[in-house]
């Protein structure tokens, strides 16, 4: 079976691994994204640059509230398409991978708005797409924020879900029913795929390996919030990806997965980690917790092994050194 799949977010940082994993396989994709500017755009460019490289991608420049360049993207999707169907690759199926969304808990807290429009309205006009569409499946990016004050020290799918401690949580709550009531109403096959912590090479500058790498290589002080004392399930994305693709090909009719590291580790010793790959340490700045912050996440990830044959390979003693080897490649240090 051959793939065609819409990627909102295609030039973000988990859109891009996922993209790029589609293609090398031989899938078709459509890349959906604004390049907007919530952190350097030339990162972006960068990305799609290396996806634009293969035949069987197309790339549309336009935003998820567009819903006329939306609808130019799904025209991509299930009509003939510029990308050749490569060779030996049978009847293709169709999906959409929805990772478009503005993301960052403490950005939720200054710009509400922004999630409001981009996560729950966005949102809405994907997944309608879909359907009006007649999509054959459709796998959208949740997170472990939904948990919110969660008191248990592993999170499953079965837990609560109704205390959130963020906006941005609470967007992605709201992505979750509402694929929910879609699947109930018409049908439609849906998949939400809780991420956990994901970090890797070219990732995002505002999370914590690209911050705490940037401050140590140029001799800036760590801002270190909840005095170095949270732990996290720090998963690379690497096995990220591979979740999201079996979620993609398994397509099952309504389901929830935690997609997790498998492993819980304290802040500190991923700091230490990367000031062992810098060749240096970091001057620290330990700070309070910031609000909508939690102290611990961790996932229960049994069901994702279960259903989607889910195993991260990959620990930080190999997640990092990676990350910091891009990073002073990117920028020619």
């Amino acid at each position: 079976m051959s793939l065609s799949v819409l990627i909102t977010g295609s030039a973000g940082f988990i859109g891009f691994h996922t993209v790029k994993a589609l293609l090398a396989r031989g899938d078709m994709v459509i890349g959906l994204d604004n390049f907007n500017s919530y952190y350097d755009a030339t990162l972006k460019e960068r990305r799609n640059e290396v996806l634009e490289k293969y035949e069987n991608f197309t790339c549309i420049r336009g935003d998820i509230k567009d819903t006329a360049k939306l609808q130019e993207a799904f025209s991509l999707l299930i009509k003939p398409s510029p990308c050749p169907l490569p060779k030996g690759r049978g009847a293709m199926e169709t999906r959409v991978c929805h990772l478009a969304a503005q993301a960052g808990v403490r950005h939720s807290i200054e710009h509400p708005d922004e999630f409001i429009q981009d996560n729950i309205v966005g949102f809405h006009n994907v997944i309608d797409a879909a359907r009006k569409n007649d999509i054959d499946g459709f796998v959208y990016a949740s997170t472990s924020a939904v948990y919110g004050d969660n008191a248990k020290t592993l999170f499953s799918e079965e837990d609560k879900t109704d205390d959130q401690a963020s906006l941005y949580g609470m967007t992605k709550k709201a992505n979750e029913l509402e694929a929910r009531v879609y699947h109930k109403r018409y049908g439609m096959y849906v998949t939400g795929l809780r991420f956990f912590t994901v970090y890797g090479t070219w990732g995002r500058p505002d999370m914590a390996l690209f911050l705490f790498t940037d401050w140590i290589l140029k001799n800036q002080p760590l801002q270190i919030f909840g005095k170095g004392k949270m732990r996290r399930d720090w998963t690379c994305v690497d096995d990220i990806v591979s979740g999201i693709i079996s979620a993609l090909d398994k397509n099952y009719a309504c389901e929830i997965f935690n997609l997790g590291g498998g492993h819980t580790e304290e802040l500190m010793d991923f700091v230490t980690m990367i000031e062992k790959c810098c060749g240096k340490e970091g001057e620290k700045n330990f700070l309070s917790m910031q609000p909508g912050d939690v102290v611990q996440t961790s996932a229960d990830i049994s069901k994702a092994r279960k259903m989607l044959e889910y195993e991260p390979k990959t620990r930080i003693q190999e997640g990092i050194p990676k990350f910091v080897e891009w990073y002073r490649k990117y920028y020619g240090l």
